[in-house]
């Protein structure tokens, strides 16, 4: 059942392999003596990738609980004299992880020196799309519906940065209001390709504002460097503060803030592994103490 729920998770024979650390033929063999065991072909195979038959997902289903069980249950009972440890694997966006998340890595590497990591890196909107199987996935804004679990950490500020070279060729705005008639960086165009709104708040004051903009992008490192070299206003969260200190990014309308924008942690299932049960709590531990209006509502929830 694990073997099988690693394949339909990846799509992919060759990846679940990496994953297991086991050789492609011996997973394939041992998955299709399952297929025969249950007298039901599970996956559709085709040189190019790997699809569930309507058994199949019903099947994944069921192993997902079973296996995730079985895993935890194997656990509490080492808990006394077990640690978190294996391989942690988590999805996010790039720039989050970039400028947010890889110190908090580092400092929770130090502390369990017996996990290991695999991080994906996608941009905002594809983070969800990342093929590699995960324990976590990291997601900026609202959530879509869904039937997996998630947990809101907090909220993250975004600010305005422009380089001195902008500033000095266009002026800084004053106010929100200015932004429309300054060349911004956008998040990212929506569906129909029509720019999307920046909500600027300061204090209890909040407004939503279009930008001009020529660039708009779905990664925050491509917003970054166009700002740094001339190309306009761009909404960056994360520390900024070398940059700043180093004269290539300017702070713009320092009295204001996009967002906020809630970040939450969503998995699968709440029957969690050690390692990412005590990463989500230390998630919680870091974010929590420099993030504005922290939601810790005492368990993953729905």
């Amino acid at each position: 059942m694990e073997l099988f729920a690693e394949v339909a998770k990846a799509r992919s024979f060759s990846r679940a392999a990496a994953v297991l650390g086991l050789p492609k033929s011996t997973l394939s063999r041992r998955v299709a003596q399952l297929e025969r065991s249950v007298g039901l072909s599970l996956l559709n195979r085709s040189t190019r990738k790997v699809e569930l038959t309507g058994a199949g997902e019903l099947y994944l289903e069921r192993c997902l609980r079973i296996v995730q069980e079985a895993e935890v249950a194997h656990e509490e009972l080492q808990a006394l004299t077990a640690t978190p440890s294996g391989l942690l694997r988590v999805n996010m966006p790039a720039a989050f992880a970039t400028d947010v998340m890889a110190d908090i890595f580092l400092r929770f590497s130090r502390r369990y020196p017996d996990v290991a990591f695999h991080v994906n890196l996608a941009s905002l909107e594809h983070v969800d799309r990342v093929a590699d199987p995960c324990d976590l996935t990291i997601k900026i804004g609202e959530l879509p519906d869904s039937s997996r679990i998630a947990r809101c950490l907090g909220a993250l500020n975004v600010h305005l940065f422009a380089s001195e070279a902008y500033l000095a060729a266009h002026g800084a705005p004053e106010h929100p209001l200015e932004l429309s008639t300054h060349e911004c960086i956008g998040f990212r165009a929506q569906a129909n390709g029509a720019p999307t709104r920046w909500p600027l708040a300061r204090g209890s004051e909040q407004i939503s504002v279009m930008p001009g903009s020529r660039f708009s992008v779905n990664e925050a490192g491509m917003a970054r460097r166009l700002a740094m070299l001339g190309a306009g206003i761009a909404a960056l969260g994360g520390d900024q503060a070398e940059l700043v200190q180093s004269g290539a990014l300017r702070r713009v309308l320092p009295d204001w803030t996009v967002g906020p924008f809630p970040v939450h942690v969503v998995t699968e299932t709440g029957l969690l592994p050690a390692r990412a049960r005590a990463f989500v709590d230390y998630l919680i531990e870091c974010l929590a103490q420099g993030w504005q209006a922290p939601v810790l509502n005492g368990g993953l929830a729905r």
